[in-house]
């Protein structure tokens, strides 16, 4: 038994004809072999939404099968049946949901333009540059609008002609069957026009190759990654259609002294050891090319971290910097001469028993007890 045309379109039989129209449209979009490439299931469904559809739309047939159900066809299919004939065009229902997802374009002049691509260049800069700014120049090859026909591809600045396949549309439909097929037209390529005396400067491309030469403002505070957005500065459209987009990528090059997390800055500070020991003062660079005092105390061990506030990196649209880290590396003086030496065996003895080295006395007392356990 055929399923009811109103359950096969998901909608109650009091359903306006606004409620119709939109679930067929969902059931057609979702069901179109196109999208359904070799499914056999999807291609009945697709039929059967159709035929539902044709018949309710239309407010005669929709009170004759209120009235009569499906008979109110079969009879008049076997041609047994009287009264007002009706002859099914299941292209026409389909031909619906196109005008209205093609509509717009042909509502603005049948043409559709064939926008410029984007284009993608990749920026490194140092990590000063990232933290101040930058006003940079350069250079990408494009597709730039052919000077000599105004972008429009035809000599001599003639107006192309509407395409006469498609009037304009840029497409073109075929029906095959119960499908209604929309295609590019292969005369004009989608682009709605024809040019009988191409440009020869662009072959009626209406743009060129060119290499473009550009001012890039980097803001302060870009991080590794940054994509910057030049709107209309990718490649020209065909025929006077609009350009695309240039995307920039910054990198940021390793630097000698500096690591960068997000806007704070490490510096790794190698520390003699008698400042270590004695305490003293060291100064570091910062990014901003000034230099920073840090005061280092007595006994400072090796990995500690001086925090400088505010001397990390500019904050991308935003006030304010991040902060600086400097970790202290204790260095271990090397080719003593002989005087060094014996300095340094006076100050071994003088030591013992001192605690002078709290941390290396606990981890060889915990080595004993290690040892002496193991012994028990």
């Amino acid at each position: 038994m055929a399923q009811d045309f109103y359950e096969t379109l998901g909608v109650s039989r009091g359903a306006s004809d606004a409620d119709l129209k939109a679930a067929y449209r969902k059931l057609a979009m979702q069901f179109h072999p196109d999208r359904n490439p070799d499914d056999s299931e999807a291609e009945q469904r697709f039929k059967e939404v159709n035929t539902a559809y044709e018949v309710l739309k239309d407010t005669e047939r929709r009170q004759a099968y209120d009235r009569m159900g499906h008979e109110a066809f079969t009879n008049r299919q076997q041609g047994g049946g009287q009264g007002g004939g009706f002859d099914f065009n299941f292209t026409s229902s389909f031909s619906d949901i196109f005008d209205e997802v093609f509509g717009e374009v042909n509502r603005r002049g049948g043409r559709r333009a064939q926008l410029g691509a984007d284009l993608r260049y990749n920026m490194e800069i140092s990590l000063e540059d990232a933290y101040g700014g930058k006003k940079a120049e350069i250079r990408v090859p494009t597709l730039a609008s052919c000077e000599s026909c105004n972008g429009t591809g035809a000599e001599d600045g003639a107006e192309p002609a509407t395409c006469g396949t498609c009037q304009g549309a840029g497409r073109v439909r075929a029906s095959q069957g119960f499908f209604t097929v929309e295609r590019t037209c292969p005369n004009c390529n989608g682009q709605g026009q024809v040019i009988s005396d191409p440009c020869r400067a662009c072959g009626g491309q209406g743009r060129v190759r060119r290499e473009r030469t550009l001012q890039v403002n980097i803001p302060p505070g870009v991080d590794d990654g940054t994509r910057i957005r030049l709107s209309g500065e990718g490649e020209a459209g065909m025929r006077g259609a609009p350009p695309g987009d240039l995307y920039i990528f910054v990198g940021i090059k390793p630097h000698q002294l500096f690591e960068r997390e997000a806007a704070d800055i490490y510096c790794r500070a190698p520390i003699p050891m008698t400042t270590a020991a004695l305490g003293g003062q060291i100064e570091c660079p910062t990014v901003d090319g000034t230099r920073a005092r840090i005061t280092i105390p007595m006994g400072a061990q090796n990995g500690r971290r001086f925090r400088l506030r505010g001397k990390g990196m500019t904050v991308l649209n935003q006030r304010g910097r991040g902060d600086m880290y400097v970790e202290a590396h204790i260095e271990v003086p090397i080719n003593l001469t002989k005087r060094q030496e014996e300095l340094l065996r006076e100050f071994e003895q003088e030591s013992e028993g001192r605690n002078n080295n709290p941390e290396a006395d606990g981890f060889f007392a915990k080595v004993k007890e290690f040892w002496d356990d193991l012994r028990d």
